[in-house]
């Protein structure tokens, strides 16, 4: 009789990984998510434009809430220009992360 740990088997490799062309279409899809990041980014950088303008405008008006807020649009453009323009590395680094867990 063999004990129940050599009859068990807890997890199984389905033996999957990323391959390009595989699928038709795989270039048109990788275009279209590029356009959707450069559009990204193009809003980001009038978002930042208009952040800057409030909180300066806030700040020579002696508006104390608009300069917050432009602060803080100015905070949330700047971290949304780093997810954008980082996102690919952040993808590739979690995904080779991933492929390492056995």
């Amino acid at each position: 009789m063999t004990p129940l740990a050599d009859r068990l088997y807890l997890a199984f490799d389905p033996g999957i990984s990323p391959k390009g062309g595989g699928l038709p279409g795989l270039a048109v899809l990788k275009n279209v998510v590029n356009s959707i990041n450069l559009f990204g980014i193009i809003a980001v950088v009038g978002a930042l434009a208009v952040s800057l303008a409030v909180w300066a405008w806030g700040h020579h008006t002696g508006g104390h809430q608009a300069e917050a807020n432009g602060k803080k649009g100015a905070t949330v453009a700047a971290g949304a220009a780093l997810g954008l323009g980082a996102a690919n590395g952040i993808v590739a680094f979690f995904s080779a992360l991933g492929s390492q867990i056995q």
